[in-house]
């Protein structure tokens, strides 16, 4: 499928990862969270799978560094993402928050999101009888969102 994909009724498609958050207290001018923004080999809510080395290309050609977002908005970018690698689980991401006073930290904080997703462009998958397996993905950005479309796509460390 050409273009981007998006969960709802736009055009980029947003995964999310698993985990439980442990808290730390909130020091300084930035908060950092660490945790799954896609699992390999489990469906999400569209039925799509996602390869391991899926995001291998993007993460070795990546120039810039990746957005993080609240709820996939990019007018409200709320940090950056200081790494984001594959390991045997899925995509594992560390991401800094600029604004320890933002709204999604709050929420974050009382436990009231704890969600992660990605926006991305399926540059290689295939079709199967039950949805895409993706091989080949373009990472566009990280959100911290309330409902992943991948259940398990979650934050699970918080400092």
């Amino acid at each position: 499928m050409d273009g981007a994909r998006s969960h709802g009724a736009s055009a980029d498609r947003h995964r999310r990862a698993p985990g439980r958050i442990g808290t730390a207290a909130v020091s300084g001018r930035t908060l950092s969270i660490a945790g799954y923004a896609a699992l390999f080999d489990i469906p999400d809510g569209a039925k799509d799978v996602i390869v391991p080395g899926a995001f291998a290309r993007t993460l070795a050609d990546r120039q810039q560094a990746i957005p993080l977002y609240w709820q996939h908005r990019p007018e409200q970018r709320i940090g950056t993402v200081r790494l984001a690698e594959e390991d045997g689980r899925g995509l594992r991401v560390v991401a800094d928050i600029d604004n320890p006073d933002s709204r999604a930290v709050s929420a974050l904080l009382a436990r009231e999101v704890n969600g992660l997703s990605f926006g991305y462009r399926a540059r290689g998958f295939r079709r199967t009888a039950d949805g895409r397996l993706l091989e080949d993905i373009e990472l566009l950005e990280v959100s911290l969102v309330t409902h992943p479309l991948q259940h398990g796509a979650r934050v699970h460390f918080v400092q």
